[in-house]
């Protein structure tokens, strides 16, 4: 009876281990979504600290930027539209540099997968079609520039050609329904109202799409 309950117990382990899910990896499609504490206080005289009084969460995480991983022989690259680079693809390694914070640290980043990412490589092919584009300062949309989520929006279609993300009014104003400070000084310096209103995307929003899922695995670049 005692040998029946041994066999039993390691045939109940064997199966165990072999129904376990497999370990989640990256993927290429996966969306990278760059997320700051609501507790970090941000440079006031950043656009970071502008997208995340108008769009993100006083109570959790403020997402301020969204990129595509990009992998090749196995190699995470990262394409996505900043200030700094415009519309780029570059190595996993400089996407984190760019991204420290002030103190040294790194924020938070959530991957993101599409449920149904069977045609991730198409979307990622869509997005190396506009490197070299600018960086979309005036957040206007069909102007052959870029912000991050625009990029994402626009890569990421059905066969039809029609967008898989949401676009929806976008807001810059701030909890006071006040626009902050760099909203202004910005579109003052372009020579433009600010474009309250105009359909457009943002990184909390797209994060909640239901057609992502979170996956979690780190990002981090091997020694």
């Amino acid at each position: 009876m005692k040998r029946i309950t041994l066999l039993s117990a390691g045939c109940l382990l064997a199966l165990a281990t072999a129904c376990a899910p497999e370990a989640e990896t990256l993927k290429t499609g996966d969306l990278v979504f760059v997320g700051i504490p609501a507790d970090y206080t941000l440079d006031p005289d950043s656009m970071d600290s502008a997208i995340a009084d108008a769009t993100g969460d006083a109570a959790g995480l403020n997402l301020i930027h969204t990129a595509i991983l990009d992998l090749t022989d196995g190699e995470p690259w990262i394409i996505d539209a900043t200030i700094r680079r415009g519309v780029d693809r570059h190595p996993l390694d400089t996407f984190l540099r760019d991204f420290t914070l002030r103190d040294g640290s790194l924020p938070v980043f959530e991957i993101k997968r599409l449920r149904d990412d069977a045609r991730a490589e198409e979307f990622v092919a869509n997005a190396r079609q506009y490197l070299g584009l600018p960086y979309d300062s005036t957040f206007l949309p069909d102007n052959d520039a870029f912000y991050c989520t625009e990029l994402v929006y626009c890569s990421y279609l059905d066969p039809d050609g029609n967008p898989l993300f949401r676009s929806e009014p976008m807001n810059f104003k701030n909890a006071e329904g006040e626009f902050p400070l760099y909203w202004k000084q910005l579109f003052d310096r372009l020579g433009q109202d600010i474009p309250q209103g105009v359909p457009g995307t943002n990184p909390q929003g797209m994060a909640a799409e239901t057609i992502l899922r979170s996956v979690d695995v780190p990002l981090h670049v091997e020694k």
